[in-house]
């Protein structure tokens, strides 16, 4: 589907941003951020603010908290390097929204399928922790969890961060097991 795209995942902290800028900033295509944050509070506002000084000029910036499809489509003809931070925000807006977060995938998949240039996502992996003792934290993380597998099945690198250091996890460095 989409061999050009890359799926950084990580925990908090993990450095998985500042890996895939690093990925996209050694592209010689010029480069598109999007940004799926919204400044709900002044420590969400200083965040924001720190990425964008750490990416510097050189990087066109899209901030669009809902409507992720949309923009990777209007960007589909463009020779771009498109990175997308993140889906663990983009999700939590989807939620919010009241969206359908199925009909919202499909889309994303969609518009990732319909672009030759490369994509690198990143989100959050939340699943490692202890399960949620409320019902919306576990339909998050139950969500999210979907998502990332849809969109690591359909990019051909998926890299996971633990403390700074990337993991390559797709492809997998494992032969073929028979049964």
């Amino acid at each position: 589907m989409g061999e050009a795209h890359i799926l950084v995942l990580g925990g908090q902290r993990s450095g998985k941003s500042r890996f895939a800028e690093e990925l996209v900033a050694g592209s010689r295509k010029p480069r598109v951020y999007v940004a799926t944050a919204a400044r709900r509070d002044g420590e969400m506002a200083e965040r924001i603010a720190a990425h964008r000084i750490r990416r510097g000029a050189e990087w066109t910036t899209i901030e669009e908290p809902l409507e992720l499809p949309a923009i990777l489509g209007q960007l589909a003809g463009e020779g771009t390097a498109v990175l997308v931070d993140c889906l663990t925000l983009w999700l939590s807006n989807l939620f919010e929204a009241k969206r359908d977060i199925g009909k919202e995938a499909d889309a994303l998949l969609a518009a990732l399928s319909a672009r030759s240039a490369p994509v690198v996502l990143v989100s959050g992996e939340v699943g490692l922790g202890v399960i949620p003792d409320n019902a919306l934290a576990r339909a998050y993380a139950d969500a999210l969890g979907t998502l990332n597998q849809r969109v690591a099945a359909a990019v051909g690198r998926v890299v996971f961060m633990a403390a700074g250091q990337p993991v390559l996890v797709k492809p997998s460095a494992f032969p073929e097991i028979a049964l």
